[in-house]
């Protein structure tokens, strides 16, 4: 706790060594010293017309909220140059609207011309209200703003500089927040592009300039610059192929073409890189983002400092490996390639993986030991977790079998003709599968997941990104090195992808122009946040697994305890295990019921009493907090329902479209309850566990689809398929099929070609 003016605050405890800048985004939340640059642009509406307000009280906002943390907050700001602009035509339109309609009558008011503005003219009528605006928002956060006007010769006049620097210094250790801004009221004219060439030498000659400078000066962790960009390009932004840079690193200047500078400022997007590059040498790191999105700037500057994936971080440290946008396009390019192939050459490349599992099982399960010995000795994960994460020479067995399938079924899954019509005469339509494109699979502690999706897309001719926990890095690295392998025995080595660098799940899921689907694979949580996460890519998946048995009144004794047993104690953390146990409610103090009550202590399931079947109870289990609750463990809810139409009700209501079951010898209403269950799988005297794509025949799946809309269910090979129409014709245009026109319409349907038998 640091008192000032007897007002306590809290401090958080952010220190480093001054002098290298931090090389990873996801190092930024560890900064201390922040300098927030404004552009012009970021502080004046965009009719200029006055300030933004909205905008420049989020930024107020968030630069409270960062201070409040116990950061030191300083703040260079560009706008008074604009702002006064707009306050002298402002003054000068008034004046000479009066003057003309004293002398010549309002006809000639549209014929005023506004003289040009000096610029430090306008500064100087811009400065006192742009700082009066600041200090009335910072007083909202109980904070205190203090101005700070320098120029080029007081960074060259030692003795200025070091009285600015203890000036600084001392505001911040009475948590005031300075609002440095270039006295462009006395500033000569900018010089000559003839500095930039060193660490020592900078002019400050625009307010891009000066934050640099004095960021270096005051030893800052960070420098955020915001303008009305989201970043660097490399080139112009709005040009054809203008592409956002991620991570920007010193000597990449040859790499960019610079457009024209901002609307209302003096310095444009290259001077913002010199000054950069320029702190960036200095020891501090820098981020150029845009400040006037209206999505993104009222966080923007937040999600910076939290490490998010925001506008272009200027980095010495260069990865190793592509990043992930190289890794997306390198992923597309590849599974056009590999689309392109004959099925048959990709049922190789299947097969050659399936061999690879069992040839190399040694090194994957030493892999997978490294694996599971960290995740003991760190203790972050749970037994269920710790489970998934596990690899046996039995389960490289039952993977490379589950490849095999996959492989003898994909033979015509890409380029299979679905539909033929005949237009007209010599006009041919016809509608084929084709990939859907690049799918990014995210999974957590399950490595068996790598081999199976990375088949299902080899397969369906899709590119693939993979993004797996940390806790199986080891195991993901030497089965992904396996899948490159197969692939390369048809020269597609790119088409997957393992996403090692340090991506955040929710940067990659606002990757919109380079990802076509999304497939969570692990816990509801997981699912939920990609879902709120994606930016624009449709998630397939299913954010809760709550499964359903009902057991009817004309159930068989021998069938029930056995089916209910399977679906909830064979892996009570799968998505497909019960949750909710549904009963008539006249199987209650029946010896059928006594015999699932027993069964379920036996196997150690602690019962939840639904509000219903605590009601018939004189002391019942603990009830039920909600109806809608997955557990993942041995744990469930047992209800009571007076019918078959109730059970379904009541699925309707609390279920989440999975999977649901009825136990029945009564064909009549097993059929009606199949027939009307909205789920995604619906059984009738089988567990729920065999709601999985391998045991469905589909070799493997890529997660089960709770979606209406495409896939739905355990997804394999087709889901991970859409279409497109090629018409086949010989001069044809529409207007012959007018009123008058020479030909007229057949729409007949033609026979689909032989499928495979194989």
């Amino acid at each position: 706790i640091r008192c000032w003016s007897n007002i306590p605050f809290i401090t958080v405890p952010l220190s480093r060594a001054h002098g290298k800048s931090f090389a990873h985004r996801s190092e930024l939340k560890h900064a201390k010293r922040i300098v927030v640059k404004l552009g012009s642009a970021v502080v004046t509406r965009g009719d200029e017309c006055g300030l933004a307000l909205g905008r420049l009280a989020s930024i107020v906002e968030q630069v409270s909220m960062l201070q409040n943390q116990g950061r030191e907050m300083m703040i260079v700001t560009s706008g008074a140059v604009a702002f006064g602009k707009q306050r002298l035509r402002h003054e000068i339109l008034l004046s000479q609207s009066v003057r003309q309609a004293l002398h010549s009558g309002q006809s000639q008011l549209k014929d005023m011309a506004i003289p040009v503005l000096e610029a430090r003219a306008c500064a100087a009528a811009g400065q006192s209200g742009l700082m009066a605006l600041y200090e009335a928002m910072f007083t909202q956060y109980s904070i205190c703003a203090a101005q700070i006007l320098v120029t080029n010769l007081d960074f060259h006049d030692e003795q200025k500089r070091r009285n600015l620097n203890g000036t600084l210094h001392e505001l911040l250790r009475m948590n005031i927040v300075p609002i440095i801004n270039t006295n462009d009221a006395v500033v000569p004219p900018p010089e000559p592009n003839s500095d930039l060439q060193g660490v020592n030498v900078i002019s400050v000659k625009d307010n891009d300039s000066l934050a640099a400078r004095l960021a270096v000066e005051m030893k800052t962790d960070l420098l955020i610059v915001l303008s009305d960009v989201e970043g660097l390009f490399d080139n112009p932004p709005g040009s054809d192929d203008a592409k956002l840079i991620d991570i920007f690193y010193p000597g990449d200047q040859q790499s960019v073409t610079f457009g024209t500078k901002s609307r209302v400022g003096m310095g444009g997007m290259e001077a913002k890189v010199k000054a950069a590059l320029w702190a960036l040498q200095g020891g501090t790191s820098v981020v150029i983002a845009n400040g006037t999105h209206p999505k993104i700037s009222g966080h923007v500057i937040t999600d910076i400092v939290e490490g998010k994936k925001v506008g272009t971080f200027f980095s010495e440290v260069k990865p190793a490996g592509p990043t992930v946008e190289q890794q997306a396009e390198m992923a597309r390019a590849g599974g056009r390639t590999l689309a392109a192939l004959q099925p048959e050459q990709r049922a190789e490349i299947i097969y050659r993986l399936a061999d690879l599992l069992t040839d190399q099982r040694e090194e994957i399960l030493l892999a997978n030991k490294k694996d599971l010995e960290e995740a003991e000795n760190k203790g972050r994960l749970a037994l269920p977790l710790l489970k998934r994460l596990s690899l046996s020479t039995s389960k490289l067995n039952s993977l490379a079998i589950g490849l095999r399938q996959i492989a003898a079924s994909s033979q015509d899954s890409v380029g299979r003709v679905i539909r033929r019509t005949r237009i007209a005469k010599d006009l041919d339509l016809e509608q084929v599968t084709v990939p859907i494109g690049v799918l990014l699979v995210i999974f957590e502690s399950r490595p068996d997941c790598l081999p199976q999706v990375s088949a299902l897309a080899i397969a369906s001719g899709n590119g693939l990104l993979l993004k797996g926990g940390k806790e199986a890095a080891h195991s993901n690295q030497i089965l992904h090195r396996l899948t490159q392998e197969a692939l390369c025995i048809h020269g597609v080595r790119d088409a997957v992808q393992l996403v090692n660098t340090r991506e955040e799940v929710e940067d990659l899921c606002r990757l919109d122009k380079l990802i076509d689907l999304i497939i969570p694979r692990g816990s509801s949580q997981l699912v939920r946040n990609i879902q709120k996460a994606a930016k624009g890519i449709p998630v397939m998946g299913h954010s809760e697994g709550i499964c359903h048995v009902y057991v009817d009144t004309d159930a068989s004794v021998e069938k029930v305890t056995r089916i209910i047993r399977d679906s909830k104690c064979e892996y009570p953390a799968a998505c497909n295990a019960l949750e909710t146990l549904l009963i008539h409610r006249d199987l209650l103090r029946t010896p059928l019921f006594d015999q699932i009550i027993d069964m379920l202590r036996v196997e150690q399931v602690k019962i939840h009493a639904g509000p219903k079947f605590a009601s018939y109870l004189t002391f019942s289990p603990s009830e039920v907090k909600s109806l809608r609750t997955e557990y993942g463990d041995l744990e469930c809810c047992i209800e009571v329902v007076d019918s078959v139409q109730e059970a379904i009700e009541h699925i309707h209501k609390y279920g989440s479209s999975h999977t649901d079951v009825i136990i029945t010898e009564n064909e009549k209403t097993a059929e009606f309850f199949l027939q009307h269950v909205d789920s995604a799988c619906v059984f009738w005297n089988a567990s729920t566990r065999f709601s999985d794509g391998y045991r469905f025949g589909l070799g493997a799946e890529v997660g089960i689809s709770t979606s209406r809309i495409h896939a739905r269910g355990p997804v394999g090979i087709e889901g991970l398929l859409t279409t497109k129409w090629l018409l086949r014709g010989d001069n044809h245009v529409v207007s012959d099929f007018s009123e008058h026109g020479s030909m007229k319409y057949l729409h007949e349907s033609l026979p689909l070609p032989q499928r495979n038998a194989n």
